[in-house]
């Protein structure tokens, strides 16, 4: 019987254990190819403390979070500590092929890249989401990830870190890059979900849901689109310059001076109407975007 539990794996060796692999060579990073491994252990569903990026071909049935996916050719996958891995059994699929990195987060300690890591919001995005790499950006990353297993793998030095780390930033660089690509090759999709980003604004509004629910959220956006927050900003920032905070922020904006410019209300019977809690947070929230306050632009427009 399956454990749906999810298992918490702390450490590399622990990784290695669980897999059947002898030790690794090194404590806090390691490379394990995919092809022929086989896993019995029963664990179905596994919390990393770790980050995780693989490329994998040939996978079926595994789930990122919530969502489930399937695929035959070969993508990339980011994970970053406390995200969910399930499968949809103690097995792997006997045509998967790829690699998965395993890397720790003390192994970032001290360097350049232990807070920039965190600027690449891919590692927030779901399995549907994932990075679809053509044959030539496949070869790039593979060398990349070459690289780095002949570096831990040779005698660890004084130059080994830095190494490996620079080796890591072009390797998530290079991972951007070809996700910018993939907004751009996936225009038409994209722009499909601009239009319901829209509607979903105009509807809100619409139906005065902003008096009940307060202004409307990322994360309410994102969960009415099925995808991540953090997908949902990098496309729209791609698209129209703009992340999905901003795209709120607008259509309120757009709303504020439609009301300022075509009724009677009072301020604070706008701010209200709009969602904000407070008259004083709508006001400086107004001028912040427009150098005027709400009376100030009233008179203007007028």
């Amino acid at each position: 019987m399956v454990n749906s539990t999810p298992y918490r794996i702390q450490s590399v060796s622990e990784i290695h254990r669980l897999m059947g692999l002898p030790s690794p060579h090194h404590p806090l990073i390691s490379i394990v190819d995919l092809k022929g491994l086989r896993n019995d252990t029963g664990i179905d569903a596994v919390v990393f403390d770790l980050y995780v990026i693989s490329m994998k071909r040939g996978c079926d049935g595994l789930h990122y979070g919530q969502q489930k996916y399937d695929f035959d050719e070969g993508l990339m996958a980011f994970l970053s500590p406390g995200q969910i891995l399930r499968g949809e059994d103690s097995g792997v699929p006997p045509n998967l092929e790829g690699w998965m990195l395993f890397v720790h987060p003390d192994f970032l300690w001290n360097t350049s890249l232990a807070k920039k890591i965190k600027k690449y919001e891919y590692f927030g995005y779901s399995t549907s989401e994932a990075l679809f790499l053509s044959d030539k950006e496949e070869t790039v990353i593979n060398d990349i990830i070459k690289n780095i297993r002949d570096e831990y793998h040779s005698n660890i030095d004084k130059f080994s870190q830095d190494i490996i780390i620079s080796n890591l930033v072009t390797l998530l660089n290079y991972s951007e890059r070809f996700y910018e690509r993939q907004f751009i090759t996936r225009k038409v999709t994209n722009h499909k979900l601009l239009e319901d980003v829209e509607n979903l604004l105009e509807n809100y509004f619409g139906r005065n849901d902003q008096v009940l629910h307060g202004i409307p959220s990322v994360d309410f956006l994102a969960r009415n689109l099925a995808i991540s927050p953090k997908y949902l900003s990098s496309m729209l920032k791609q698209l129209t310059g703009l992340t999905a905070q901003q795209h709120i922020q607008m259509k309120i904006l757009e709303q504020a001076k439609e009301k300022l410019s075509t009724s009677g209300l009072t301020v604070s019977e706008i701010a209200f109407g709009l969602g904000f809690e407070h008259s004083q947070s709508f006001s400086k929230f107004f001028k912040s975007k427009t150098k005027l306050s709400p009376l100030e632009f009233r008179k203007s427009f007028n």
